[in-house]
């Protein structure tokens, strides 16, 4: 059985069908003009509307199209009350009317369902949606550590600590785009840290608990920058500071559930830095590369589990 996912992130559309053990995910970041650093809703859904079909058909022309069983779409951030973005009524509109164009169920799961989903299949842990364990979704909108449980074939995760203002991801965005880096800088931020050949002691970002702010840090980049240091050393500098800081409060999670495995997944959790210090102190299980970033195929797993189910 085939099934089909849809994700209309703030800065990806994606679109992606798996059939039990493999899959196909097709994906096209957004277009962010140089200098800003981001996207208004009504931008990101319009640009979605556009970019959707190119998906479907890229998923045709490479075969995964025929043969889908059922649909399905992030169609809000969080599976929690509130929880609601516009740009996810993208993904939703296409994949009801698919759903019911093919006759096939279709089914609603949130964006951070989705990461976690992909995460663990992209790591060959499906195991872990079947089990408690804790996890990172770190993204350019989100900074959360969480406590997830299954929730029949689906997972249930609960805010347990994070940041209480801006996310990791838009830390790093911010420093790239005054370093000059496109949006999102994730990657290019990476590759110029690794240039730095100097030692760079992180900032110690003060952790409450596992709640932490991320707003001073900022400052704290903005003056190293305005002090005219190598952007090789702004870049090192952060990088160090957000992999210390969530080492740091992983650590202290892993106190409190004591046992539970750690699944780390978002855009952020692809970097190079933080997949090292997190892999190597806390045994941390991260999403390929590929499946961190926005993508689809989370959500077309969890199409193929509630497609059982029912």
């Amino acid at each position: 059985m085939k099934t089909l996912g849809l994700d209309t992130s703030n800065y990806t559309t994606s679109a992606a069908v798996f059939d039990g053990q493999s899959g196909y995910n097709a994906g096209k970041l957004l277009e962010v003009r140089p200098g800003e650093k981001g996207l208004r809703q009504s931008d990101a859904l319009f640009q979605h509307v556009k970019a959707l079909p190119d998906r479907i058909s890229e998923l045709r022309e490479s075969g995964w199209l025929s043969g889908v069983e059922a649909v399905c779409a992030s169609t809000r951030p969080r599976a929690v009350e509130g929880s609601y973005m516009p740009c996810f009524l993208a993904g939703e509109s296409l994949g009801c009317s698919l759903a019911h164009t093919l006759n096939v169920p279709f089914f609603a799961v949130s964006h951070q369902q989705g990461h976690l989903a992909a995460a663990a299949w992209s790591a060959g842990r499906m195991d872990l949606l079947d089990v408690p364990f804790l996890a990172w979704h770190l993204s350019g909108g989100t900074t959360e550590l969480l406590h997830v449980e299954p929730d029949g074939v689906n997972v249930n995760a609960r805010r347990v600590g994070g940041t209480a203002d801006i996310s990791a991801g838009q830390l790093i965005d911010r420093a790239g785009v005054m370093l000059g880096l496109g949006f999102p800088a994730g990657k290019a931020l990476d590759e110029l840290s690794q240039r730095c050949e100097t030692p760079i002691e992180p900032f110690r970002v003060r952790l409450s608990g596992l709640e932490f702010s991320l707003s001073g840090m900022e400052n704290q980049v903005t003056a190293l920058f305005g002090r005219g240091k190598d952007p090789s050393v702004v870049a090192r500098f952060v990088l160090n500071t957000v992999s210390d800081l969530i080492r740091r409060a992983t650590v202290e999670a892993q106190n409190r559930y004591p046992g539970l495995p750690l699944l780390c997944s978002g855009g952020v959790a692809s970097n190079s830095r933080l997949r090292y210090v997190l892999a190597g102190s806390c045994q941390a299980i991260f999403a390929q590369p590929q499946y961190s970033t926005d993508n689809a195929m989370g959500v077309a797993v969890l199409a193929h589990r509630l497609a059982n189910q029912t």
